[in-house]
Parts: structure tokens; sequence; C-alpha cells
């Protein structure tokens, strides 16, 4: 079995630090985001491939250097597609059935036991859900009493939403969901494809926990801070001769003798953390500077940021090279 996984989008959201690097290779709790994606699948799959547009020769570039345990190809996209387009671009010799994941999601879902699912329903496809409370960003299942959807609307409103069961980006579809996808132009696969499929049988499978996407600062720090909660980040602790409650995520290369730290922090490789500065539920990314007495909270720091001494930096997101 194979797994597809949905690397396009421009991260508009999380401009500016998206101008230099894709959404997918920033660091949280210690991996890039697309690594903590890549987590969730089982060990025996034979081969992930990556739908790739934005900036794929940055993706291709980091996946071959940074290898995983299974084989990782990159497929890019010469124009922007959409999930069904990308999914039909690089579809080509994928398994059936295959596992689609969306790149930006955070989530606690068990896809071996999705995958069991599916096979035991004999359906077309089988996504993840998950229930929130404000269903409009989202697409939104309705079920009947067997666990089949029976309609699926796009970002509907609130009074529009046929249950709070939402596309959690995690499925298994059968190659029949390829098939029906149209070429060689730009598709939306849920707005376009997926309502056409469920009277093949589309399956939800519901599951509890955690789950967040991670399109927008706010939502890029929760799931940080998710991640560490479920003991998923990378190194934890305070980084040598620093001190403060933490967790915090000290890769490779960084420094904080004497700063101190709050909950929820990476540090990717090169940081300088001086004494005396302070850092909280941020995410500081490679040689990011952080001069003495300076303090970073709720904030992303894109590479080769620089935060002057004695600067206060709140729910702030700057990109590469800034100072502050």
């Amino acid at each position: 079995m194979k797994a597809l996984v949905l690397v396009g989008g421009f991260g508009t959201r999380l401009r500016p630090v998206t101008y230099t690097v894709p959404k997918q290779l920033i660091p949280i709790a210690g991996k890039p985001l697309l690594y903590h994606v890549l987590d969730l699948l089982p060990d025996d799959v034979e081969e992930v491939v990556l739908a790739t547009g934005y900036k794929a020769d940055v993706i291709d570039g980091y996946v071959r250097t940074h290898p995983v345990r299974w084989p990782v190809r990159t497929v890019p996209e010469a124009e922007p597609l959409g999930t069904g387009g990308g999914m039909k671009n690089a579809g080509d010799g994928m398994s059936d059935p295959f596992f689609l994941l969306n790149s930006d999601v955070i989530a606690s879902a068990d896809l071996e036991a999705m995958r069991t699912a599916h096979a035991a329903r004999g359906g077309v496809g089988t996504m993840a859900l998950f229930e929130v409370e404000d269903t409009r960003p989202y697409g939104v299942a309705a079920l009947d009493a067997q666990g089949r959807i029976t309609a699926f609307v796009e970002k509907p409103e609130p009074e529009d939403a046929p249950s709070r069961w939402i596309n959690a980006g995690l499925a298994v579809w059968s190659r029949t969901a390829l098939d029906a996808i149209p070429p060689g132009r730009p598709v939306s696969f849920e707005r376009e494809i997926v309502p056409g499929l469920l009277t093949q049988g589309v399956y939800g499978y519901r599951f509890t926990g955690y789950w967040d996407d991670a399109g927008t600062p706010d939502r890029l720090l929760n799931a940080q801070r998710l991640l560490f909660e479920a003991g998923r980040g990378g190194k934890l602790g305070i980084p040598r001769g620093a001190f403060g409650t933490g967790p915090v995520a000290t890769m490779d290369g960084s420094r904080a003798a004497g700063a101190s730290f709050g909950p929820n922090v990476t540090l990717a490789p090169g940081v300088t953390v001086e004494a005396g500065a302070h850092v909280a539920n941020s995410i500081l990314m490679d040689d990011v500077r952080v001069e003495r007495d300076a303090t970073v909270t709720d904030s992303i720091l894109g590479p080769r940021v620089r935060v002057r001494a004695g600067h206060r930096l709140v729910r702030q997101v700057l990109g590469d090279g800034a100072e502050a």
C-alpha cells in the first residue's frame, strides 16, 4: 500500500515566513510539520508520493537529505491543479487502495485502524472525521447509522452544515477515486469528485483525541502544543545552561545558556538565545538570534531573524532575515 500526500498550496496565511520556506517544512515540536504527518503512516507503507506545487524543489531537496523510514518520491505540478488535479498528476502507479493525507494536519488518528475499517466495509473510500464546534472552514459529512457518508458539503454556513463531523484530511481511497478525476485541469476533489462517489460507498472513520490543521499562525502554534502534550515532540527539556518550564525541542546546533523558557518552544538548528532573554510558545527557525534580555512570545520567526537586545516581541510572524 502506498500513500499520496498533498503538498501544494502557497501557505499565504503564514506569510512572510512562507515566502522562502514552504509551510510543510516549518519546524514544530522539533521536526518539520510534514514529518509529523508522515509519522501517522503504518510502517508497512511501500512508498510515499508527495504531490508538490509551491517550492517543489525545496521540498524535494529536503526529503532527499533528511530521509524517513519509507521511500519518498516527489511529483511536482507545473501549475496549481487543486486537490483533485494534484492527485491525478501524482497518481500514476498508485496502489489500490491508497492512503491520502493532507500535509498540514496534526491528529491522533490511528491510520492502521482506519485501513482495517476500510477493508471490512468494502466501499470506495473511508474518510477520517473529527468533531468540531465551528464547521465553516471545513468539509462536513452527514452519516447514517452504519457510518456511511450520505452527504458531503464543503465549507457550509453553520445553518447548512449536516453535522459537526469534518473531513480531517486523512483517508483511504480505492483507485476508483483517481479514475473519477478528469486530467489536465484544476479539480477540487472535495467539491467535484467526492459527492459523486457517495453512491459507491464512502464511510466515515470517526476519531477523538486531538486534531488541528496548521494553516494559520495561531493554529500552527496550537498544533505544536498538541504534539508536545501528546509526547510527540523532539528532544525535550531545557537547553543546556538555560532554565524555565519547557518543553523545548532543541534541534542540533542551537544555544541558549542563561536564557529562560516558557512552554512549547522549538529551537531550530543554529538558533542562539542570549543570556537574560525569554522565549515561550514560539517557533524559532534556522539561525535566529534573540539577543540579551529580549522576549519572544506566541511568535513564529523565520530563518535568520534577529531580535534586538531588550526588545519585546508578542504574536509576530517574521520572515527570512527580518530584524525586530
